[in-house]
């Protein structure tokens, strides 16, 4: 059914200077991602909305309810067409094939090529492998967003500030135990004597 709604929302939205992305359903949920050259803002994805709700109400595609949700793709882009691929050159990618492709099925590394037949990845771990997979080859495929550099292995940044910590303790019971610290601080019990 995916399928069938892309070549017809994909005019509608270009018409808006939207690109679709992709179309999911999921459970009674269609969702729709688009996007534009910038980036899309919350009044594009209004206007998205509208447009696509109004050609699934006229075309009316699905028997019984549905929940339409439409967003943008997010720092993970799906990709489906040739066009997205050809955008994600140089970025890193995982790639999920169909059951009747030879080798591992989920693929993860450096998409190096891609043209309108298919493509090519650097897999990860070994930068001598390329891979060349057709698009009917891919069940589902989406770059990999990598969030900054690895964490340090524990010691270096852990020992300097556990060091800080230690020294802060030091001054402060240092700084608890003095005669200044004692006699501001502490109360002195004095005997009381009587006189007859």
């Amino acid at each position: 059914m995916a399928e069938e709604l892309f070549p017809l929302l994909e005019p509608v939205l270009a018409g808006s200077a939207l690109e679709l992305i992709d179309v999911e359903l999921r459970s009674g949920v269609v969702l729709v991602t688009v996007d534009r050259e910038g980036g899309v803002d919350l009044e594009a994805l209004t206007q998205a909305n509208r447009v696509v709700s109004s050609l699934l109400d006229e075309h009316d595609p699905f028997p019984g309810h549905y929940t339409l949700e439409v967003s943008s793709p997010g720092v993970e882009r799906t990709l489906r067409t040739p066009a997205h691929f050809a955008r994600a050159i140089g970025e890193k990618v995982t790639v999920k094939t169909r059951p009747q492709v030879p080798g591992d099925r989920r693929l993860t590394g450096m998409l190096v090529a891609s043209d309108h037949d298919g493509l090519v990845l650097r897999i990860e771990g070994d930068p001598t492998e390329d891979r060349r997979l057709g698009y009917s080859d891919i069940d589902r495929a989406r770059t990999v967003f990598e969030w900054g550099p690895a964490p340090r292995p524990a010691g270096g940044a852990n020992k300097a500030a556990k060091a800080a910590n230690a020294a802060r303790a030091t001054k402060a019971t240092k700084a608890k135990n003095s005669p200044k610290h004692k006699a501001a601080g502490s109360t002195q019990k004095r005997k009381q004597v009587t006189t007859p």
